[in-house]
């Protein structure tokens, strides 16, 4: 990817950082920026105008959108021979790569060209220079979509839209990256189905992909995601049905017939297909000499015909083009995607954008109005704060400890509550033996209050508990990189869920702290061995395992939730050691640096001494000095360290005979992020998210994105062995914007933690001002690699079946299997494989759906491969789809409008008018969900009742003054469709009855005249 498409992508994904800097502002109601973050802030607000949003509008097809780069100028060649000598040229400078068996070896040329994939579709993630990927695509339309949205509720709320920036703020990409990926993914899963990628003419059944798709996923099934609040399924669905949606204006000659407006039907399945060219019909005569910009015959709506293996198509039909279709070279010759600029039609490429962003746009209005705008952000991975997650033991002996639970977390509601830091959302899971859950997710914080208010302690005191069970649903409901708190006094009852759930802490990179009581009491059965085990899954996660000896002790070992709570919390040193000998620790403190706190756990024997910048020193007997404040409870030793005029290396020697743990973090907006990403080969290369381990002795791939400063510049990363010696330092290669792909070579066994160190580019030449321009920063989950490899394939289920999912195992001989998921659906799988002689075997994971599933849940399946010295895994995440025969939005019918309005805008605030509809959703349709007002200030009323043809009905009253003149409603049913209705008031004497028509051609006549006259019209979409 060359350095100016690269720069483009990375102001987006800037301008993603300040919409999530906004929405903190918007919902707490407050500017949190100084006088010159808020004159940035409208700068890039008029910016998001004039550079992104404007240009995404629907225009009349005598417009272009203004985005689009002219198709005269210095546009490179763009006949296939060029294209041809293109893949030729980086066949030459690559072709030990491209034969290499290890695509983790691929050089950044590959990694920016990705030359292969350009040939079947829009580019997944990086382009030639000047070409659109699905990427850029998807990510203009979110942030426009986000940023609407986001003006929607600043007016609700009398807000102004601003963005401004918050030094205390960081971004996470992670929900983005989900959406995006799941977008590239199309091109590895789906590669050579037609109907993914509109090929072959397969308009309706690509348009089911979109719409109606059980296998493959739908829009209806990302509403169902959203419903029961399962975000992370519903993005990678997103992405997948963007993928389609988009290769539709690449792949088909909808740009060439002159449309400079999205087809609005492909994602209505309740509207015909129109104007199709049927087999008989030729559409395209042959390229002359490599041109093709004038192969097109017919003014019917067509797409290629693509094979890679044949070059069989009907008769005069037109091919996708590019050198891996085969079709391409039988007449007629040549081809009519767009996918770059070089591609047969590239001349086109940037109008095929940018209809499928609008395209994009149209897709997540209808999303919006299906799930409402807050849930909508939140699928958008937009929200204002980290949550609040705890997981607590229920036995009878955890009475006070279910006590301190409630008092912490009624106390962090209220403290937070209508500030910037108040939690997102709420996640609660009580576990006991033999029951786990119910599991809570809510946005109300009084709906968490009564759910935890209602816990009590029952059953047996020392027996152990589904704690395993418990933190698996945890990590499942709960964002990425969450916060998890496990209340607990005895051991782990299910310890074969340790894989899984270890697993699922690497996936999904979320910190895991145990609040464990009574750990050294004598009548107590939680051993050594038991905390043991809880030690090594914070370890995994970079939390902590915090053991108090009585139960009176645990409130003050609870200041570490309200700690981690905290904005922009960021790790800068975190270890895990024996502690054999005295051992120094550094970590850089820099100047965007707002608190400092240190955590160790160890024996009570240990001692360590802090060291600042100045050389000054504090033992760790002088509980109030002048470094830092230090208290103690149980395990946990925290120390609040005093950083005023003293950034730069401070140290910390620990001093102690026992294994032990240190932690440093500090509040900063200056953050890194990484995802394990791998190289796939083929006709549509490029670079995926990789979820299981890397290999022990291969290379290793980071995508690694700086956050919260324009100015920060990543200098080194490495991977740092835990608990011992050995580092890898990692080649970094800068992508422009903060983004770096980093490139470890022969990574050895172990576990490591990824360091990051960088420069600030404000800092001055000084030395002592530019030592605090370093920065240090580390990830807190780990990387842990592995001799085996496993990978499994599966999307959705439903109700009522039973799936068989392919996995296959690599790199061993014989391997135990082990399959676990969070719902407890009944599974089988071989206890073990035996490798074949290439080191190789697949096999099946059978997994049965009760019909009494939900629509929209989802379940996550963890397959684990153990050969007795090193595991590694796949992870499904499953989202449980119903067929759905309902397609149809709601249809309203106007019943009355009664009583009147005077014209006076004095007195518009004295009379009402009521305005009153009928609305069904058909014989066979699943009935109303929702009714909802999108315009107007007034008071909504419904009522359910069985029409004469048993069909469901929904009356529904609005009451509003005649100051606001106009209503809009927006009603789902329960399957996700949506239909809008608008009604307004005209002030003029009307004679006779006005009739209304809605889109979808049912008449409507006002039963009722006000004698200032009304106009009420129904606008169904």
């Amino acid at each position: 990817m060359t350095q100016s498409a690269l720069s483009d992508l990375s102001h987006l994904l800037s301008k993603e950082f300040m919409l999530r800097v906004w929405i903190r502002q918007v919902w707490v109601g407050r500017s949190l920026g100084t006088p010159q973050q808020d004159r940035i802030s409208t700068h890039l607000d008029q910016e998001f105008q004039t550079k992104y949003f404007k240009p995404f509008r629907s225009r009349k097809a005598s417009r272009s959108p203004a985005w689009i780069v002219s198709s005269s100028g210095n546009q490179p060649n763009r006949n296939v021979g060029s294209f041809h000598s293109t893949l030729l040229y980086l066949k030459s400078t690559s072709s030990t790569i491209m034969t290499s068996t290890n695509t983790s070896s691929l050089l950044p040329l590959v990694f920016f060209s990705v030359l292969l994939s350009s040939v079947l579709c829009f580019q997944p993630l990086f382009s030639l220079e000047g070409s659109s990927t699905h990427l850029t695509i998807t990510l203009k339309a979110v942030l426009y979509k986000s940023a609407e949205v986001c003006r929607a509720l600043a007016s609700a709320e009398g807000q102004d839209f601003s963005l401004t920036i918050d030094n205390s703020l960081t971004i996470s990409k992670t929900s983005i990256t989900n959406m995006y990926l799941g977008n590239a993914a199309v091109d590895v899963v789906d590669a050579l189905s037609k109907k993914h990628h509109f090929d072959d003419e397969t308009f309706p059944e690509g348009r089911d992909v979109i719409t109606a798709g059980i296998v493959e996923g739908s829009v209806l099934a990302v509403k169902a995601n959203v419903k029961q609040e399962n975000f992370v399924a519903g993005r990678l669905i997103l992405g997948r049905v963007c993928h389609t949606l988009q290769d539709f204006y690449s792949h088909s000659n909808w740009v060439e017939l002159g449309n400079r407006d999205p087809y609005s039907i492909l994602i209505r399945p309740d509207r015909p297909l129109e104007n199709l060219a049927d087999l008989s019909v030729a559409t395209c005569q042959n390229c002359i000499n490599g041109d093709c910009n004038n192969n097109l015959l017919t003014e019917l709506l067509t797409s290629g015909y693509f094979n890679i293996l044949s070059s069989d198509k009907p008769a005069g039909k037109c091919s996708h083009g590019g050198v891996f279709d085969k079709t391409s070279s039988q007449d007629p010759v040549g081809g009519i995607n767009k996918d770059d600029f070089r591609a047969s039609h590239g001349v086109l490429h940037h109008q095929a954008a940018a209809l499928a962003v609008n395209a994009t746009i149209e897709l997540l209005e209808d999303i919006r109005l299906a799930v409402g705008d807050k849930n909508f952000l939140r699928l958008m991975g937009l929200s204002q704060s980290s949550v609040l997650c705890f997981v607590i033991d229920t036995r009878g002996s955890m009475s006070d400890d279910i006590i301190e639970a409630k008092r912490v977390s009624f106390s962090i509601i209220e403290s937070k509550k209508g500030t910037k830091e108040e939690p997102s959302a709420y996640i609660l899971v009580p576990f006991n033996d033999p029951d786990v859950g119910p599991l809570l997710i809510t946005t109300d914080a009084d709906v968490f209050k009564a759910r935890i208010n209602s816990l009590t302690a029952s059953g047996g005191d020392d027996i152990p508990g589904l704690c395993l069970s418990g933190l698996q649903l945890a990590l499942v409901a709960a964002p990425p990189s969450s916060e998890i708190f496990v209340f607990t006094d005895a051991p782990a009852k299910d310890v074969e869920r340790f894989g899984a759930v270890t697993a699922l802490i690497e996936s999904s990179k979320s910190v895991v702290t145990f609040m464990l009581t009574e750990v050294t009491s004598v009548t107590h059965s939680l051993s050594q061995l038991d905390v043991q085990l809880y030690r090594e899954l914070a370890q995994a996660s970079g939390g902590q395992a915090i053991e108090v000896s009585t139960k009176s002790d645990l409130p003050q070992a609870t200041i570490v939730i309200e700690d981690s709570l905290a904005l922009a919390v960021v790790t800068l040193l975190q270890i895990v050691k024996s502690g054999e000998t005295e051992e120094d620790f550094s970590f850089q403190v820099d100047d965007s640096m707002r608190s400092l706190t240190a955590y160790i756990t160890g024996d009570t024997d240990l001692t360590f001494t802090l060291t600042n910048p100045s050389g000054s020193t504090q033992e760790s007997t002088v509980v109030n000095g002048p470094l830092a404040t230090i208290s103690t409870v149980g395990n946990l030793r925290r120390i609040s360290l005093s950083i005023v005029n003293q950034m730069g290396l401070w140290k910390i020697t620990v001093d102690t005979k026992e294994r032990f743990s240190l932690k440093v973090t500090g509040q900063s907006s200056v953050n890194f992020i990484y995802n394990l990403i791998e190289a796939h080969e083929g006709a549509h290369g490029g670079y995926n998210l990789k979820e299981d381990r890397p290999i022990t002795g291969g290379n290793c791939n980071l995508l690694v994105s700086v956050t919260g400063s324009d100015t920060a510049k990543l200098t080194e990363v490495t991977l740092v062995e835990v608990s011992g010696s050995q580092q890898v330092t990692g080649s970094v290669q800068a992508l422009g914007g903060g983004n770096y792909l980093v490139t470890f070579y022969s990574v050895p066994g172990g576990e490591f933690a990824v360091h990051a160190r960088g420069e600030e580019g404000n800092g001055s030449t000084s030395s002592s001002t530019a030592a605090s321009s370093s920065f240090q920063r580390q990830a807190p989950t780990q990387i842990k690699t592995a001799s085996i490899s496993i990978s499994a394939s599966a999307s959705l289920v439903e109700p009522g079946s039973i799936i068989s999912v392919p996995f296959t195992v690599a790199n061993g001989v014989v391997t135990n299997v082990h399959v676990t998921n969070d719902q407890g659906y009944i599974t089988s799988a071989p206890a073990s494989v035996m490798l074949d002689t290439r080191g190789t075997v697949n096999h099946m994971v059978e997994l049965t759906v009760p019909g009494t599933a939900a629509r929209g849940s989802v379940v996550t399946l963890v397959v684990e491969a153990d050969n007795g010295t090193t595991n590694n895994y796949a992870i499904l995440r499953l989202s449980v789809a119903a067929d759905v025969t309902d397609i149809s939005g709601p249809v309203c019918q106007m019943t009355s409008i009664s009583d009147t309005c005077h014209s006076s805008a004095a007195l518009c605030s004295s009379t009402q008018w009521q305005y009153s509809t009928r609305l069904t959703d058909g014989a066979n349709g699943a009935g109303i969900d929702s009714v909802s007002i999108r315009q107007g200030n007034g008071t909504l009323k419904t009522s359910q009742h069985v029409g004469a043809a048993g069909e469901n009905v929904t009356m529904v009253a609005y009451n509003a003054t005649c100051c606001a003149l106009k209503v809009e409603l927006v009603a789902v049913d329960k399957v996700g469709n949506v239909g809008t209705c608008t009604g307004q008031v005209i002030l003029k004497q009307a004679t006779a009855a006005v009739p209304t028509t809605s889109t979808a051609g049912r008449t409507l006549t006002l039963s009722q005249l006000l004698w200032i006259g009304v106009t009420v019209s129904h606008l169904w979409l």
